[in-house]
């Protein structure tokens, strides 16, 4: 009943949520002072007339009120056609579908490595407090926080593809490639999910070595320790246990970040994922396209919430019990 009830509320919210973010879209497009037919036609609209500019703008719907154009695309969204993409000349569903894939295999990579060396290395910094490893991992921490993640993925290159020459600087193949084998595909895939776990690791270590830390000064920790159980399985077995409640929750809520951080990877790495083309949508001004990745975009944060409270009613069963969501 718990998971019904977090379901439901979730979806209630999603929903206007989307409206909002959807609705707001479009009025940032009309105050937006890039032209979209200019844009498309590039170059050649120093020598196109007036009259077939207007023409495409009518056929185009610009011509429009801003509440007709909207309600237009929510109709045709409703009824599962996303439009065309202005600068691809292709469906912008076609778009989506050949691109998702490979962006959903680097972000679920990268978020496994992410959550696997923050918990080890968090866990780790918390039990050795105020060590000179504590203050290593905190500093390098710190440090890498602050850092920007197409920073992170320029001097990755410079290391790892042009001075070293241990990895491609990015594509999903070779260039002289005709096939995408295995082998080649991993090795690509090396470097942008390095990137993106490392650039997204910084926080959560921080906040799992604060959330454990908290946990070790509870009195059932303490009350473990007396009755004679060893510091790891106190660690493991009771601390870290209690100090993943938070840290699920907060994974949900960075989602954005995670976001953010796949399309400026992408875009370093010439990784053909649908993160990376919302910059090239952005620069067209290929607002069908944009449209679509913006609410995808929004979706992936509602889902990733969606998860992260699911997760905890699993955690915790108190949950479960008082119905909390």
């Amino acid at each position: 009943m718990t998971w019904i009830r977090i379901v439901a509320w979730r979806l209630a919210f999603a929903v206007p949520l989307l409206l909002a973010v959807t609705s707001g879209m479009f009025a940032l497009a009309k105050a937006s002072p890039f032209d979209p037919v200019r844009q498309y036609l590039g170059e050649r609209a120093m020598v196109t007339s007036p009259e077939i500019m207007a023409q495409i703008r009518a056929n185009w719907g610009l011509d429009r009120p801003l509440i007709e154009q909207y309600a237009t695309w929510l109709g045709n969204l409703l009824a599962g056609d996303l439009g065309e993409s202005r600068s691809m000349r292709l469906p912008v569903a076609q778009v989506i579908g050949e691109r998702l894939g490979w962006t959903l295999l680097v972000v679920a990579c990268a978020l496994v490595v992410m959550l696997a060396a923050a918990l080890a290395i968090g866990t780790l910094s918390a039990w050795r407090r105020d060590s000179w490893l504590d203050r290593l991992i905190t500093g390098t921490a710190f440090t890498t926080e602050a850092a920007p993640v197409f920073w992170v993925g320029l001097l990755a290159i410079w290391v790892f593809s042009v001075s070293l020459g241990w990895l491609p600087a990015g594509g999903l193949t070779d260039a002289a490639a005709t096939t995408v084998t295995v082998p080649d595909l991993l090795r690509h895939m090396v470097l942008p999910v390095a990137v993106l776990a490392f650039s997204q690791s910084s926080w959560l270590l921080l906040f799992v070595r604060e959330s454990v830390i908290g946990v070790l000064r509870e009195d059932f920790v303490t009350g473990a320790r007396a009755r004679g159980l060893r510091g790891r399985t106190v660690l493991v077995r009771h601390a870290l246990r209690s100090a993943l409640l938070p840290f699920i929750t907060i994974m949900g809520a960075r989602v954005p970040e995670l976001v953010t951080g796949a399309i400026l990877v992408e875009a370093v790495f010439s990784w053909p994922g649908v993160a990376g083309t919302t910059i090239k949508a952005a620069l067209a001004v290929d607002f069908p396209l944009l449209a679509a990745l913006t609410l995808l975009a929004t979706l992936a944060v509602v889902a990733g919430n969606l998860l992260a409270d699911l997760a905890y009613t699993v955690a915790d069963p108190r949950v479960r019990v008082l119905g909390v969501s």
